[in-house]
């Protein structure tokens, strides 16, 4: 029996039946194509690239630590540790500042 695994941005774990994706750390299209991946609840993935461009991702955030570091990110991880694993919320279309 495998051992669920932990989301690395919020900390929560991520049970089989929950939405789940993989993400690219440098995304495919600015070079990561083949590169690491981590597993992400849904709505973490999700609020990522809600927040950043594609570009913004590859130079300043291609990493967890620095993903976690971005203030709105911050706020947002902040927020959806405190929900159940399996929270589900519609995130809107691109927010950026």
């Amino acid at each position: 029996m495998s051992e669920t695994p932990i989301c690395p941005l919020c900390g929560r774990p991520i049970p089989p039946d929950v939405a789940q994706s993989r993400h690219h750390l440098v995304p495919k299209l600015r070079g990561g194509k083949g590169g690491e991946t981590v597993l992400l609840h849904d709505i973490c993935h999700r609020e990522i690239h809600a927040t950043l461009s594609e570009t913004e991702i590859a130079r300043d955030f291609a990493t967890i630590e620095a993903l976690r570091g971005h203030p709105r990110l911050g706020k947002f991880i902040r927020w959806v540790a405190r929900r159940p694993p399996g929270f589900r919320s519609k995130i809107p279309g691109k927010r950026r500042p």
